[in-house]
């Protein structure tokens, strides 16, 4: 494995799991303008061939550290013969006042859009960041093939996949989601965030909203139905959530999604764990039309 030069990885943790190792890695953003840590399983096949990436985002308050933690990651990764990276969820230690006063806004809370608002510009770059430097580091220093990305995420992460999908179809062949926010413009978490990171013009929220960008998507269309899940008995999903709204919005640009009302289920890591391999499957189906 190489690093680049103007992103050296410094590894934080080194763990064998399954056939393959968990690894945290730490470096220095360009983007985002901080130390940004990141967790990556590669399995022992990545040593020998390309193999398929999937990207998945975190929800609201969790670090690099909720999902290889929680979810069971490491046996599917290994079993499916993928690397699966998983970054941070915002800047951090950027000592920008008001950043930590609420767990639904700045650090834990980046909602993986590019701030606007001089206040929140010069680190709060999660879209880019994600979608650019983080993509690239990637490429360049694990055995990824290019042609087979995907990405998925959980709530806030869902949105965060959602949009990277939309906005940069070149470079994922296939997203999937579990319980994301659909509707930014709706949510009143995002509202509170959005009006903070762009000011009042909500023309210009709409350009991180699922709902508005499927609307005007162009891309490549998948094989099967986007995959999302979505718990029933989940507590935000009708006040914060609003998945009927991306049901019609999908309805009304005859964009195919498949959306699994999970009976019983809420929006923890109980959730995602129990459905997770789904989303291996489905992810393994779109690399290989």
């Amino acid at each position: 494995m190489s690093s680049s030069s103007s992103s050296e990885l410094i590894l934080e943790l080194s763990s064998k799991s399954f056939d393959g190792y968990q690894y945290i890695y730490s470096h220095d953003s360009l983007t985002v303008d901080c130390k940004m840590k990141f967790g990556i399983y590669v399995p022992l096949v990545a040593d020998k061939e390309c193999v398929p990436l999937l990207i998945f985002l975190s929800g609201l308050m969790c670090t690099e550290q909720d999902f290889i933690i929680k979810s069971g990651i490491q046996r599917l990764a290994s079993k499916y013969g993928f690397i699966v990276a998983n970054p941070d969820t915002s800047p951090r230690s950027c000592n920008i006042e008001g950043d930590d006063d609420q767990s639904n806004f700045g650090e834990g809370a980046g909602y993986y859009i590019d701030a606007i608002e001089s206040k929140w510009s010069k680190n709060y770059q999660m879209f880019s960041y994600v979608n650019d430097e983080f993509y690239e580091l990637l490429i360049k220093n694990f055995n990824v093939d290019i042609n087979r990305i995907g990405i998925f995420g959980h709530n806030m992460g869902g949105h965060g996949a959602l949009i990277s999908f939309f906005k940069c179809p070149a470079q994922y062949k296939s997203v999937s989601a579990f319980a994301p926010i659909y509707n930014v413009l709706k949510c009143e978490w995002s509202r509170n965030a959005f009006i903070k990171f762009f000011g009042q013009d909500e023309e210009l929220w709409k350009e991180y909203d699922a709902c508005e960008l499927v609307a005007s998507y162009d891309g490549p269309m998948p094989y099967a139905p986007i995959l999302i899940d979505q718990g029933s008995n989940d507590q935000y999903k009708d006040n914060y959530l609003f998945p009927d709204k991306f049901i019609e919005a999908c309805t009304n640009a005859s964009f195919p999604i498949q959306l699994r009302e999970q009976i019983g289920y809420e929006h923890d890591y109980f959730f995602i764990m129990t459905f997770l391999e789904d989303h291996f499957k489905y992810h393994k189906n779109e690399f290989e039309h």
